[in-house]
């Protein structure tokens, strides 16, 4: 089952068209098999394990977001099927690691650029179920410096949350850009697009420093609004970015452990 569903996620990853506009992303829809998203859809764990992101990672504001990591120690909270399932998509996604290292190949050419002149960068990835309820918002953002690129994927039930995918924003004045860190009022932005929440899709895009997305108030009553997240990261504080352009000059020594 599990390699079925890799190798139907590698196709789709590796022959998607990147987006350059504002910044380097793409959006998928139907990347698992029908029979793997269903498996996945009834392993989704009792709210009641999920815990407030607050505890889980160093952020403050979000109170409608429930998430559980991919640890051990966290997975040991769910029933053991459900545990078994969750073990192995984390090692699928995490520590086998050829889908990071997919998507590191398909975005090289701008990871490159990012770390230009920069020696022995080394990257790693982690994964975060998580479940946002009524009333979660997330303002425009670029996400932390370490982040090199996030992956989303949308696993609602059906399509009647399609309105509330992460949306990608334009500043009003079109100089500014953030390093990473800050989330900032959606009134400072334009909307430039909304991926569609529905069931079986992904959104994947390269952090830099124009990468601004975020999701718009969710109002709908009893929302449970569930992502499997998948980010890489570098590990040390990389220096304060450029935009993306065409001009790849020095490449990076880089070390991938995924």
């Amino acid at each position: 089952m599990f390699l079925d569903a890799e190798l139907h996620l590698a196709y789709k990853v590796g022959n998607a068209q990147i987006n350059l506009f504002p910044y380097p992303h793409f959006y998928l829809e139907n990347v698992f098999p029908d029979s793997f998203y269903a498996e996945l859809r009834r392993n989704l764990p009792d709210p009641a394990v999920m815990i407030p992101i607050e505890k889980a990672r160093n952020v403050t504001g979000y109170k409608e977001r429930f998430v559980l990591d991919m640890s051990q120690k966290s997975l040991s909270t769910l029933p053991d099927g459900k545990k078994a399932f969750w073990t192995e998509m984390h090692n699928w996604l995490v520590v086998k690691g050829n889908f990071g290292s997919l998507l590191s190949q398909k975005f090289r050419p701008f990871i490159e650029q990012r770390f230009a002149g920069r020696e022995n960068m080394e990257f790693y990835s982690e994964s975060l179920l998580v479940e946002d309820i009524t009333n979660y918002k997330l303002g425009p953002h670029t996400d932390s410096p370490r982040k090199v690129i996030t992956v989303l994927f949308y696993l609602p039930p059906d399509l009647s949350q399609a309105h509330m995918g992460t949306s990608i924003y334009l500043p009003k004045d079109p100089s500014f850009t953030c390093a990473g860190g800050p989330h900032y009022p959606h009134e400072g932005f334009m909307r430039l697009h909304t991926n569609p929440f529905v069931p079986n899709s992904m959104f994947v895009f390269l952090k830099t420093e124009n990468s601004f997305h975020g999701v718009e108030p969710v109002v709908d009553a009893d929302t449970r609004r569930w992502l499997l997240l998948y980010d890489i990261f570098v590990r040390e504080q990389p220096k304060p970015q450029i935009m993306m352009n065409a001009d790849i000059q020095v490449k990076p020594k880089v070390k991938f452990s995924f």
